[in-house]
């Protein structure tokens, strides 16, 4: 067996360790989420939904609803210009009146390929529900413009989402201008 082969199987050998690892994060990840719930809450969210499918006509109907709403999503999509292609969620913290979740977004706003990871801080008082947004972390390629990283930057430090993805959607469509623009008359 020559250099080459054995380096060949080395690296399959690492990929699959690397796959091996990830998939038992994500085990953990999940048994750990199924543990904040106690017997009592997945009882009652068992019994509302059944109580709710009870109220349902029928198959077809919910074969209706479900193409109105990808008929929705499918509009929203092409109206924003956003494109989600993954999310997770992971709950790292929860307690009877405050949760803390880890989030990962990643997708496309027209052609901009962009990542996020925060986290979500929900905090219930009475009837009132709060969520502040920490640890905000932005991946996307700048194209060589240093406004959109100087832009990055700041909302990170302000964990400003809504602001992100107002700018990102309005910037990206702009680029998507430019960019035809600049074809055209190459």
């Amino acid at each position: 067996m020559d250099e080459s082969d054995f380096q060949a199987y080395e690296d399959e050998i690492q990929a699959l360790e690397e796959e091996i690892r990830q998939l038992t994060e994500e085990y953990e990840d999940l048994r750990q989420e199924s543990t904040f719930f106690s017997d009592e809450e997945i009882l009652k969210s068992i019994k509302s939904f059944q109580g709710e499918t009870k109220g349902q006509e029928s198959l077809s109907d919910l074969k209706a609803q479900l193409e109105s709403l990808e008929t929705d999503l499918s509009f929203l999509m092409e109206f924003t210009g956003f494109h989600f292609t993954s999310h997770s969620k992971k709950t790292v913290e929860k307690t009877r009146n405050r949760m803390v979740q880890k989030h990962r977004l990643s997708g496309k706003c027209h052609s901009m390929p962009f990542q996020l990871e925060f986290q979500l801080l929900e905090m219930q008082d009475n009837e009132k529900v709060s969520a502040v947004v920490s640890d905000l972390s932005i991946i996307m390629e700048s194209r060589e413009d240093t406004n959109v990283s100087k832009f990055v930057s700041r909302t990170e430090e302000r964990g400003d989402l809504l602001t992100f993805f107002r700018s990102l959607s309005t910037y990206a469509e702009w680029y998507e201008h430019r960019r035809r623009t600049f074809l055209h008359f190459k």
